[in-house]
């Protein structure tokens, strides 16, 4: 069963979609709140059951025991936890979303994760007439709070159509990349271009402090030409400052490398950059250092 609270507007919400969130991480738990306040019916779940109770108290919604009972008669099911098996545990099985779902209804996964699990739920939800879009996210914890996330879809177009206002709701660019699992390859693309802007930028940041250029200067001029990048304006002065205590994870940036790796060597394709940059990863996770943001790349070529 489900618990809810009073809403004073509940009869307004009624006339919406209902929607179910997934996984109330530093991702979702803003996302989801996004939902909330666009109107939608929002019922929530997470593994973390105090989590999903707060967040009810937080935006006056509901939340689910499991992910089964959290997607009962939802209109739209969406998924945001850490990797292949975790969305595996939330949408198979008995408590999981598909035992639940209507026939029409649609789930929409956020998570990162491999090309052949997008393919794997989309033929999944196929057999039970769900429509499944991947739709993995780029914009980090402040894109999520702000409402101003990038999110990469595969899957059919009529199935996309059908949800891409909702996914407006906390984004400000999501586009349709091709049919299931195109999005996961497109965010692929995303991880290995921002693993190359950081390699640039820590080499960057070396000639600089050794020339003794004044960092923020550097960036405030840069920015505006060919070298300017978010990582630029938003990192390269807290790399001169050692502060990394904030952002994306390199733990969770080690995981999509190694997806990235995996679809290459698929492709039979070779990516020494990015080779390097998981390797220069997997050294500071052994120094503790798993939990910082990505900009922390710059420690290993000191």
């Amino acid at each position: 069963m489900y618990s809810t609270r009073s809403n004073t507007t509940k009869e307004k919400v009624m006339q919406k979609q209902r929607v179910a969130f997934i996984g109330l991480g530093v991702m979702g738990y803003p996302m989801a709140g996004h939902l909330a306040k666009a109107g939608y019916d929002v019922t929530v779940y997470n593994r973390t059951s105090s989590k999903a109770e707060q967040w009810a108290v937080d935006y006056d919604g509901k939340f689910g025991v499991t992910p089964s009972l959290a997607a009962d008669g939802a209109d739209v099911v969406f998924v945001c936890v850490g990797n292949d098996n975790d969305v595996r545990s939330v949408i198979y099985g008995d408590d999981g979303v598909l035992s639940s779902m209507k026939e029409g209804a649609v789930l929409v996964d956020h998570t990162t994760t491999s090309a052949n699990l997008a393919q794997e739920l989309f033929d999944a939800s196929q057999k039970q007439g769900v429509g499944f879009i991947d739709a993995p996210v780029s914009g980090g914890q402040a894109g999520a709070e702000n409402g101003k996330l990038t999110v990469m879809c595969g899957g059919e177009a009529s199935v996309f159509n059908s949800v891409k206002d909702i996914i407006d709701s906390y984004a400000q660019q999501v586009q349709l990349m091709g049919t299931s699992g195109q999005g996961q390859r497109a965010k692929m693309v995303n991880q290995i271009c921002i693993a190359g802007i950081l390699q640039g930028l820590s080499e960057a940041l070396l000639l600089a402090e050794k020339a003794e250029l004044d960092v923020p200067q550097v960036v405030e001029t840069l920015q505006h030409g060919a070298a300017g990048s978010w990582q630029m304006v938003n990192r390269l002065e807290t790399m001169a400052q050692d502060k990394f205590d904030f952002g994306f994870a390199i733990d969770w940036m080690r995981k999509d490398l190694g997806i990235c790796l995996e679809e290459a060597e698929r492709m039979s394709i070779n990516m020494p950059m990015t080779k390097e940059t998981d390797e220069r990863y997997a050294r500071l996770q052994e120094q503790g250092l798993g939990r910082m943001d990505t900009s922390v790349l710059v420690k290993s070529f000191k």
